[in-house]
């Protein structure tokens, strides 16, 4: 007898309906308990935009005999039943709308619920890139799809910016071989042929960090923080067909400028038009340049003009926006550290414009003009830098000017000397018993060595004037050219450090100190015969101030190969602790400063003591100038500083000439690596300027 085999039962799908929205009600069958993902808010704003895409898993409700109620429960969808009922509520849907369903029988409600989730396979980001490119390909501008999806704007960019890399790339990034954050970081450049190039150098290289990738794909171009990028203003540069790397995911700084002769050019073209007006104002010679060595000006003097007064309407203006700024201070003085964003804001607006009347155009004597010239430049921040009035030594008049101005006030307390000197003649050993015979050399040499001996006698014991006649003498060398001669044997040589130091002149320390002795130059008397008398009428404060900044002028602890001063560097160091020097807020390590310029054991060993020898082993099979870029990335912001910068009585710190030992020493390493680089009211006595810290 045959048999007939059974068929295998037919998979019954769950019937569609189509029920009331207010048949409706939320299961506590549903396993999604925590928020997450797009929010109801959000799904309601979508549904009413286009519709319920999805429909809901729904269950009869059974009374207790087991009979349908006519009610159904939704243990899956309970998102988009909320969002449903929050239209409802927004009188935006009928409460009876008629909603899609899929009616469940049988089976445990809460597997309903995990099953839709867990079976529910995200989108690959790719995808959604090109979705979204898609979307801007068919006429959707970047704000509809932002506000279509609830994204912000820069978001649907940067996935814009994502599906416009190369198809390589893309293609890498689907199959695992290339990170989401690699990705980001090919976005920098637009340029396809760049992006494979970089593609194919990273592939064989250990180091496929997204900050090398970067670099790569940056090399050659100007950050838009450099000085010159600022100076002339990237949108200038891009008017002139400059093109820039911006990055969307990361803090870029503006971007990089990536046509570095260009910038150069526009910088010269615009530093020549900038000096134009000024050489229009009859200065002898203008120096024009992006930047200047530091102490470029020594060996100059230096002439002050007067401050070009305010006009009766710029007073006013002044007055009325220093009462709105008194009278807010005086309204939240007492309302702590926080203060409204919309006062905060005004109050720096009230500061940058009182600022403005601060900054006065200076006006010159003609004849000076005649003499003297102007530097300019460009400042750290990227402003014009002018520095005007200084007279260069062969173009000093023929009669000094120290001279005139000594006959011409009388110092009372040299003249009498003065006048004795000038009438000593030739030794001569005759006598003249009718007349006064001028006393011979060496008796005059053994008077005044009494005199000075006298002199150093009561110097010594009066401090006040001791200061007093060292200050009188710094002064004199720091401020006056061809200044007249002091008794005192003191000597301040100015040092501009044989122009060693990258960055000097922008130095933050350079700006300080700069502006420091511009204030004291205006303060000083124009002529260095009236110094004397000026000093004795200033108080004890101003002296002790000035006194500060022209001994400041006087250090110098600069290592020179051919002078070895060992004494001088431990006298630094007892200078530096006395002052309580920090140089991390004066210097960070950088390629072109530090790390760039020693051997790549030294850039190692940095790393190793601000980071750790992990991120030291990152780098470590990296070239030379690699090497030295990524060191200065992962240096920044730790405080470390090399050996001779650190504080004295650091267990790191070194002697600089023990140091260059070392360095002469590692000669060997260093020859391995082919890249090596190598106020002011006299009458009252306060005559403080405004400090320049």
């Amino acid at each position: 007898m045959s048999t007939t085999p059974k068929k295998k039962p037919a998979i019954a799908l769950s019937t569609s309906r189509d029920i009331p929205l207010d048949k409706l009600v939320l299961s506590q069958a549903n396993v999604r308990k925590n928020k997450a993902g797009v929010s109801i808010e959000e799904l309601a704003e979508d549904i009413a935009r286009r519709g319920l895409l999805q429909g809901l898993s729904v269950r009869p409700v059974m009374d207790e005999t087991g009979a349908e109620t006519g009610m159904y429960e939704v243990p899956a969808g309970g998102r988009r039943f909320r969002a449903l009922e929050r239209l409802v509520k927004q009188r935006r849907l009928a409460k009876d709308a008629l909603i899609p369903c899929l009616v469940r029988e049988g089976g445990i409600a809460e597997e309903d619920s995990l099953a839709e989730n867990v079976h529910r396979e995200a989108l690959h980001p790719l995808d959604q890139f090109r979705a979204f490119l898609t979307l801007r390909e068919k006429g959707q501008s970047a704000e509809e799809i932002a506000a279509a999806f609830f994204v912000s704007l820069n978001v649907v960019k940067q996935r814009l910016k994502l599906a416009a890399v190369s198809p390589v790339l893309l293609n890498a990034y689907a199959e695992d071989a290339v990170s989401l954050d690699q990705l980001m970081a090919f976005t920098v450049t637009g340029d396809h042929g760049r992006q494979e190039e970089v593609f194919e150098r990273v592939k064989s290289s250990y180091d496929k960090t997204p900050y090398s990738i970067r670099r790569m794909l940056t090399e050659g171009a100007v950050r838009a923080s450099d000085k010159r990028a600022q100076f002339v203003g990237v949108g200038a540069y891009i008017k002139a067909g400059g093109t820039v790397l911006r990055d969307l995911f990361e803090s870029d700084d503006g971007g990089w400028l990536q046509d570095a002769s260009l910038l150069d050019r526009l910088v010269v073209e615009k530093l020549q038009e900038c000096a134009e007006p000024i050489a229009a104002e009859g200065w002898k010679w203008v120096q024009v340049a992006a930047d200047f060595p530091y102490g470029h000006s020594y060996g100059l003097r230096r002439i002050h003009g007067e401050t070009v007064p305010l006009t009766a309407e710029e007073e006013a203006a002044r007055a009325a926006l220093q009462g709105e700024y008194d009278q807010l201070v005086a309204q939240y003085e007492d309302g702590g550290d926080d203060l409204p964003d919309e006062v905060d804001q005004r109050l720096a607006e009230l500061e940058t414009a009182l600022a403005g009347f601060e900054d006065r155009p200076m006006q010159y004597d003609p004849e000076e003009i005649a003499l003297a010239g102007a530097f300019i430049s460009i400042a750290g921040d990227g402003r014009l830098r002018i520095e005007s009035g200084y007279v260069r030594p062969e173009d000093e008049p023929g009669t000094d000017r120290a001279d005139n101005a000594g006959g011409e006030t009388g110092l009372e307390n040299q003249a009498a000397s003065a006048a004795a000197m000038a009438a000593i003649p030739e030794a001569t050993d005759t006598e003249d018993d009718e007349g006064l015979a001028p006393i011979s050399d060496k008796l005059l040499a053994e008077l005044t060595a009494h005199r000075t001996l006298g002199l150093r006698y009561a110097l010594g014991a009066c401090p006040d004037v001791a200061l007093l006649a060292t200050l009188h003498a710094l002064v004199l060398k720091a401020f006056y050219r061809n200044a007249p001669e002091t008794c005192l044997e003191l000597d301040l040589r100015s040092s501009s450090f044989g122009g060693a130091g990258v960055g000097l002149q922008d130095s933050a320390a350079a700006e300080v100190i700069r502006a420091r002795h511009d204030g004291w130059s205006k303060t000083l008397p124009e002529d260095a015969g009236d110094l004397w008398d000026a000093l004795g009428e200033w108080d004890a404060d101003s002296r002790s101030a000035l006194f500060a900044h022209a001994v400041s002028l006087s250090v110098n602890a600069v290592y020179e190969t051919w002078n070895r001063r060992p004494g001088v560097f431990a006298h630094a160091d007892c200078v530096s602790q006395a002052v309580e020097l920090d140089m991390t807020k004066l210097w960070a390590p950088t390629a072109a400063n530090y790390l760039g310029r020693v051997t790549k054991g030294r850039i190692l060993q940095a790393v190793v003591e601000a980071k750790g020898q992990r991120a030291a082993d990152r780098i470590a099979h990296l070239k030379k100038g690699d090497m030295a870029a990524e060191a200065e990335t992962l240096l920044a912001g730790s405080d470390w500083l090399p050996d001779v910068l650190r504080p004295a009585g650091d267990s790191g710190a070194a002697d600089p000439v023990l140091q260059s030992a070392g360095d002469s020493a590692g000669q060997l390493e260093a020859a391995d690596d082919s890249d090596l680089d190598e106020p002011v009211e006299n009458d009252g006595r306060t005559v403080h300027p405004v400090a320049a810290e």
